[in-house]
C-alpha cells in the first residue's frame, strides 16, 4: 500500500497514568510486557504500513484492578488523555473509551461521559470483567445504554480466570479463548439479540468463534436451549464484527471471510503489543491474498470501518 488508506480499528495506546499505575501494582497484561508509546512513535509506524487512522484502546488488564473507586478514577484520566490524543490528531486518531467494570453504575456512568462529553468513537470492554463475562445479568444497565445510543463496543480479550499455562502468556492461546468465551456467553445469555443497535467488533478474528460457530449453533439447538433454533443462534453469532489483528493468516482469514457477514471485516494491527514485523507479515498477506471478490480488500482496509466510523469517512 503506497498512500495511508487503511483505518486500524485494533491499536492500542499506553496512557501515562495507566502504566505508571499498573507498574505499582507489579501488573502486565498476561505476562506480556506493557511497550513504549507515543502519538509520534504509533503515526511513524501507521505510514510505514499504510494506516490512516488507528482507533486507539487500553488493552487487558484494562482499567479496573481491583478497587472500584481506582477503576472509576483510572478510566476517567485514561479517557481524558485519549481525548486530547485525538483533538490534537483527529484525522490521525480516534479512541475507544476504556469503561470500569464490573462496577456497573461507574461504567454506565462513564460511558455515558465518554461519549457525550469526550466524543469517545465507542467504548472497550475486557473480554471478562474481574472474572465475569460481558453476559452477565448484572451488566445489562450498560447494554441497554449502549444500544440506546447505537454505539460500537470493541472487545478485547484480558486473561481468563484460571491459572496460565505454564511459561505461556496469557495474549499467545488464553486471550483467543477468552474472546470467543466471552463471544458466546453473550449469544446465549441474548445479549446480542436484545440489543440490535449496537455493533460489537471482536478481536483477533474473533478467536476462534468463526471456526467453530456452526458447532455452537447446533449444539445449542439441541442440547441446551431447545426453543432455540440453529439459524437463530448462528443469526447472533453473525452479529458480531471482527478485526484481522494476528489473524490475517493462510489459515484464519479463509475461515473469517467465509463465516463473517459482508462489511463485517475490519483491519487491525494490535500495535506496539504486536510488532511491526508482525503487522508486515499479516499486511503482505493482506495485499496479496488471492481470493478476496471484487472490493472486498478495499472494505476490509477502510470502507466497513467508515460505516462503523462516519466522521472517519472521505
Amino acid at each position: 500500500m503506497t498512500f495511508p488508506a487503511r483505518i486500524d480499528v485494533h491499536q492500542h495506546i499506553v496512557p501515562p497514568v495507566w502504566a505508571t499505575t499498573l507498574a505499582a501494582l507489579g501488573l502486565d497484561s498476561g505476562g506480556w510486557a506493557i511497550p513504549h508509546w507515543s502519538p509520534g512513535s504509533a503515526i511513524a509506524m501507521m505510514d510505514q504500513q499504510g494506516i490512516a487512522t488507528g482507533v486507539l484502546s487500553v488493552t487487558a488488564p484494562g482499567v479496573h484492578l481491583g478497587d472500584d473507586t481506582q477503576a472509576q478514577n483510572l478510566a476517567r484520566a485514561v479517557n481524558e488523555y485519549g481525548a486530547e490524543v485525538v483533538k490534537d490528531n483527529p484525522d490521525r486518531f480516534g479512541h475507544f473509551a476504556s469503561i470500569p467494570l464490573p462496577d456497573v453504575d461507574a461504567a454506565v456512568a462513564e460511558a455515558v461521559h465518554a461519549l457525550d462529553i469526550l466524543h469517545a468513537d465507542g467504548v472497550v470492554l475486557m473480554s471478562n470483567a474481574c472474572g465475569r463475562y460481558l453476559g452477565d445479568p448484572d451488566f445489562e444497565p450498560l447494554w441497554a445504554e449502549l444500544d440506546r445510543r447505537a454505539a460500537n463496543v470493541f472487545v478485547h480479550p484480558a486473561q481468563p480466570p484460571m491459572p496460565l499455562l505454564p511459561g505461556t502468556p496469557a495474549p499467545l492461546a488464553d486471550f483467543v479463548f477468552d474472546t470467543t468465551r466471552s463471544a458466546l456467553n453473550l449469544v446465549l445469555n441474548g445479549v446480542m439479540s436484545r440489543y440490535p443497535n449496537m455493533r460489537v467488533i471482536l478481536s483477533h478474528g474473533g478467536g476462534f468463534l468463526p471456526y467453530a460457530a456452526y458447532r455452537f449453533s447446533g449444539l445449542t439447538s439441541t442440547v441446551i436451549d431447545p426453543d432455540r433454533s440453529t439459524e437463530d443462534i448462528l443469526r447472533d453469532l453473525k452479529r458480531f464484527y471482527f478485526d484481522t489483528a494476528l489473524s490475517a493468516s493462510p489459515s484464519a482469514l479463509p475461515a473469517l471471510l467465509a463465516f463473517a457477514e459482508p462489511g463485517h471485516v475490519l483491519y487491525g494491527s494490535d500495535w506496539p503489543f504486536a510488532p511491526q514485523e508482525a503487522g508486515s507479515y499479516y499486511n503482505h498477506f493482506l495485499e496479496t491474498y488471492p481470493d478476496f471478490t471484487p472490493g472486498q480488500a478495499k472494505a476490509i482496509d477502510r470502507k466497513n470501518a467508515e460505516t462503523l466510523f462516519p466522521r472517519l469517512a472521505h
